[in-house]
């Protein structure tokens, strides 16, 4: 009885152990004789390549997807995971927290924890205490105008930035008394002495 035949198609039979390649039929019609193959012969086709495992790798590295050499690591990685590393586990706790406090932000909308809601959203505003700020502000870019401007009335050359800043005095000034604040003054003029229109 013969067995499988061969990738190059050599069959051998296992009562007596000699290998042939049988007779085929060509296409034309014709009758292929059956070859005998002489024992320990072994053709190209059937010799079993040898792997090397770096080359193989090397070849098919744009193909993974993956970092090379991480294919070995894919089976560690369950056992891996058991000892995680403290600053991934503290990371992952943090993410917990703020989630947690995202979603109790939402969820407490009538109030019921403070903390996450004081973090969430800020504390109403003083429309007078903006006011002041403001108007400092506006007090602090004019001393500093005013100051540029003395140093170039004598004599000294400044950057374009500085002229700039000397040319916007009057637009400094009207803002000021826009909101109600005298130029030289701290206090706000008060209410009846602001125009309007």
């Amino acid at each position: 009885m013969p067995s499988e035949p061969s990738t190059s198609g050599i069959v051998t039979d296992e009562n007596s152990g000699e290998r042939h390649i049988p007779e085929s039929v060509r296409a034309d019609g014709t009758t292929r004789k059956a070859i005998k193959i002489r024992p320990g012969y072994r053709p190209p086709e059937d010799v079993e390549l040898y792997k090397n495992r770096t080359a193989e790798s090397f070849r098919n590295r744009g193909k993974g997807g993956g970092v090379p050499g991480a294919e070995g690591l894919r089976d560690a990685k369950p056992a891996q995971h058991a000892a995680e590393s403290a600053a991934s586990s503290k990371n992952a706790k943090r993410r917990e927290a703020r989630r947690k406090a995202k979603s109790a932000a939402g969820a407490s909308a009538d109030g019921e924890d403070k903390n996450t809601e004081d973090a969430a959203t800020p504390a109403p505003v003083d429309p007078a205490v903006e006011r002041e700020k403001k108007a400092r502000n506006l007090r602090k870019k004019l001393k500093q105008a005013r100051d540029l401007k003395s140093k170039k009335e004598g004599g000294e050359a400044l950057l374009p930035e500085q002229i700039a800043k000397v040319i916007k005095i009057n637009e400094l000034v009207r803002e000021l008394e826009a909101l109600g604040f005298d130029v030289d003054d701290e206090e706000p003029k008060p209410p009846a002495a602001t125009k309007e229109g």
